[in-house]
């Protein structure tokens, strides 16, 4: 049925010949096209408007740009260009006080001729702020967790932790 009538439409512009599933397959990739462009044009003009909206709203406003900042920085995929390259926990002043980090990038001293990380010390509960320190590979040590399950803990208040750190 849907192969002739869109058979039927296309013969009034041009000849075509009957091909079993043609018209089918000619609707289908018809929605798609029209999808990507819907999609395309007039979901950007929905996401600009929910964005404009959304800043004008003072507390949204915060909660928006702190997400939409974090999303952008854990969407890259690339691991030279990652925001956060793993987690860590950073010992705070060479006391027994742990702290979830982020590792950002590494850095070297030529005065004292040693590398140092650069580690992001967040605050709790909204990760996008924080500390940036430079310490001494000495002072970190991996847990093992992912970024992912670092911002749980962070996000969380410590309330979703993982359960151990792990060797590495």
């Amino acid at each position: 049925l849907i192969d002739k009538k869109i058979i039927g439409f296309l013969n009034r512009f041009w000849e075509v010949r009957q091909v079993p599933g043609l018209g089918i397959l000619l609707v289908l990739v018809s929605l798609y096209f029209i999808g990507l462009i819907v999609s395309n044009i007039l979901g950007r003009q929905i996401f600009n408007l929910i964005e404009n909206v959304s800043k004008r709203i003072p507390f949204i406003k915060a909660i928006y740009s702190v997400g939409k900042q974090l999303s952008q920085s854990l969407s890259i995929t690339n691991e030279e260009n990652r925001a956060f390259k793993k987690a860590v926990l950073v010992n705070i002043d060479n006391t027994n006080l742990w702290a979830p980090a982020f590792v950002t990038g590494e850095i070297f001293n030529q005065i004292t001729q040693e590398k140092l990380i650069m580690v992001l010390i967040p605050t709790a509960p909204t990760p996008a702020s924080g500390f940036v320190f430079a310490v001494r590979p000495s002072q970190v040590i991996d847990p093992g967790w992912s970024v992912e399950e670092c911002l749980k803990v962070l996000i969380s208040v410590g309330i979703i932790t993982p359960k151990e750190i792990q060797k590495r």
